[in-house]
């Protein structure tokens, strides 16, 4: 048994790795397989020696990580567990590989309306984001939780507010639980609401519900279901299709030949997650048949990436072994 004491430089980020009530030191202490006692700024650590001194590495990674972060002041239990993995994958690797680098963000999505700055969280979510900025078209395939609806909506609303963009079209089929439009209550906007609502709460969260309410009525940002985009040409728009894996090959291919000048567009989607009958997505095939194409991009996410709650991502892991 091996016993050691680690004094982090930075007591807000101690306060942080603490979490409230020191949930954040029980879930530590899982993870790397010691003992944490708190002692002022830092920790008294016990354990087998080799874990021990593996725990005071990663304790000095994210000292040095933390203060290098651009997000620092966002920064929370899941990005202290995303290292973790970093530095354990390094660990058995046993030689360090520039892509194992300890992850920071580098490009700041959008400034919310609220004043916070908001950054990647992980390195396939900055692949999106560059994605974004290189390609016109973007595929972002993955599991639940991994940001890609609202990544790519937080991208829109910055290009429309830096005026690359004059427009935002957010579109989704409507594929849920074997209802149709139809049986649905209201007008069209009233109808396509419960499909997008994942939609509406990052705008919400990125500019607000007031503004998002104002670029709706000066059709700013349009909503609509699949269906209803034959036929347009939307130039200089950014075009978001949620949820793609529940799109046939006839309305993937549809909803590619709306772009027009100066636009930008997201196709994101979950293959595990296909409401169609069997054999009907057009989601893979679509993405297989445009891989390295020059001018669209790919990025796929993995369970590693799942920024929720962090139940979630077990979650994920167990459905699979089904």
């Amino acid at each position: 048994m091996r016993k050691e004491q680690f004094t982090f430089e930075n007591q807000d980020l101690y306060r942080k790795i603490c979490g409230i009530n020191d949930a954040g030191v029980r879930n530590l202490e899982k993870q790397l397989e010691i003992d944490l006692i708190p002692r002022g700024n830092g920790f008294q650590v016990e354990g087998i020696s080799t874990k021990v001194e593996f725990a005071l590495d990663f304790f000095r990674l994210l000292e040095t990580n933390y203060r290098d972060r651009p997000d620092r002041d966002f920064t929370d239990s899941f990005d202290f567990g995303y290292l973790l993995k970093q530095a354990t994958r390094e660990r058995k690797k046993e030689e360090r590989k520039s892509e194992d680098e300890p992850f920071k963000p580098t490009e700041k999505i959008l400034t919310t309306y609220k004043g916070k700055h908001l950054y990647s969280r992980t390195k396939n979510q900055e692949k999106y984001i560059q994605s974004f900025l290189n390609n016109l078209i973007t595929f972002g395939i993955g599991p639940a939780g991994t940001g890609k609806t609202f990544l790519s909506v937080a991208m829109a609303c910055r290009f429309l507010q830096n005026g690359i963009v004059d427009k935002i079209v957010l579109t989704r089929p409507a594929v849920e639980a074997g209802e149709n439009l139809g049986f649905l209550p209201g007008d069209l906007n009233q109808k396509v609401d419960p499909y997008l609502r994942p939609v509406y709460d990052a705008l919400n969260e990125c500019i607000g519900f007031e503004k998002t309410q104002e670029y709706i009525a000066l059709t700013k940002i349009e909503i609509a279901p699949v269906a209803f985009m034959r036929g347009r040409t939307l130039s200089k728009s950014f075009i978001i299709l949620d949820e793609a894996q529940n799109c046939t090959l006839a309305q993937l291919k549809m909803i590619m030949t709306r772009l027009g000048r100066n636009s930008r567009m997201c196709i994101s989607g979950d293959v595990t997650q296909v409401d169609l009958e069997h054999g009907r997505s057009g989601f893979d095939r679509v993405v297989n048949l445009f891989r390295q194409t020059e001018g669209i991009g790919q990025v796929f996410f993995g369970k590693e990436d799942i920024t929720r709650h962090p139940l979630v991502e077990t979650i994920v892991r167990k459905f699979e072994e089904l």
